[in-house]
């Protein structure tokens, strides 16, 4: 679904899984200066957007989700994952109920999974679930912004931003009103800065929660059952994960970023050294420079010096060994 705030001037069209908004609006350190200052918004409206509704939406997500979510108060913020039954990241939810429907908004290709998934799972509960991406878009306000939101919309507030749930038709007044516009680049960066995992990014086809520091923001460890909780409990109880995310200071010196993928090796090993993980995002910082998430080895030694691909990178902590 293209945006229509890709007519905005500057706009350059971001590809892959983010395409249908802006990568930036031609000036990449503005924006992320903006974003940082409090000012400015981003256009999310390629994200999918759930409503859960039903007396019952709360006690049937508990049973679906990692968080706790029962009991969970009018307009407070959390975000949960859906496991497989050995415990993978199968979809991240980003969510907030607003006293009558519950609100998530999820990343881009998998709404219609996740809504399939959802429906197979209703049984005689009373709750509908409905995909109102055509109707909704998500805006991100950064923290200590002071923009008014429009009467009516739902507002989901975290430590890093407010998420909006813009009606679709709003977008083009509400940037006339709110900017300067910022591009997906700029807020990639930060999320980066702030160690913050994405599914499709810091995810693939086995990760676990642990790996990515999602225990406690988006796993309750003392909730009841859910798909693949044994395998959460497990390992948090009697193991350790077997790779850990890291965030990678990378050598300012290259031109280009090492991509998504980017096999890791200890630099003492060289370029051809044996394999230890891999980035899963990196960024140009408009204060740290390039830097990067990658997955790697829980046992890779935390003062070791790496290679991202030919480049040096420096780690730093984010998951524990």
């Amino acid at each position: 679904m293209k945006s229509p705030l890709l007519s905005l001037p500057g706009a350059v069209p971001a590809e892959g899984v983010d395409e249908g908004v802006a990568a930036h609006y031609g000036d990449l350190f503005r924006e992320q200066r903006a974003l940082a200052d409090g000012t400015g918004f981003v256009d999310l409206s390629h994200r999918g957007v759930l409503t859960v509704t039903g007396e019952d939406r709360l006690s049937w997500l508990h049973l679906l989700l990692t968080q706790h979510v029962s009991d969970l108060p009018t307009g407070e913020a959390t975000e949960a994952l859906i496991l497989s039954a050995n415990g993978h990241i199968e979809h991240a939810l980003y969510l907030v109920d607003d006293g009558t429907t519950v609100w998530a908004h999820v990343e881009p290709g998998t709404r219609e999974a996740l809504v399939a998934y959802l429906e197979s799972m209703k049984f005689f509960y009373r709750v509908e679930v409905a995909d109102r991406t055509d109707e909704f878009a998500v805006v991100y306000l950064p923290a200590g912004s002071i923009a008014e939101v429009p009467e009516g919309v739902v507002v989901r507030e975290t430590p890093y931003g407010r998420d909006l749930f813009l009606p679709r038709a709003d977008l083009e007044s509400f940037a006339a009103s709110h900017g300067p516009a910022a591009g997906l680049l700029a807020h990639e960066a930060l999320r980066v800065e702030h160690h913050r995992p994405r599914l499709g990014f810091e995810t693939d086809h086995r990760t676990i929660p642990h790996e990515l520091g999602w225990i406690g923001t988006a796993v309750h460890l003392q909730k009841g059952c859910y798909r693949g909780q044994e395998t959460v409990a497990r390992v948090q109880n009697l193991g350790k994960p077997p790779r850990r995310l890291v965030f990678l200071h990378l050598d300012g010196s290259d031109v280009h970023l090492p991509a998504p993928g980017t096999e890791i090796r200890l630099a003492d090993e060289g370029p051809d050294g044996r394999k230890i993980g891999f980035v899963t995002s990196s960024a140009r910082h408009h204060e740290l420079g390039p830097v990067a998430l990658a997955l790697v080895k829980r046992n890779v030694p935390l003062d070791a010096a790496l290679l991202a691909g030919d480049t040096a990178a420096a780690q730093e902590v984010v998951v524990e060994p």
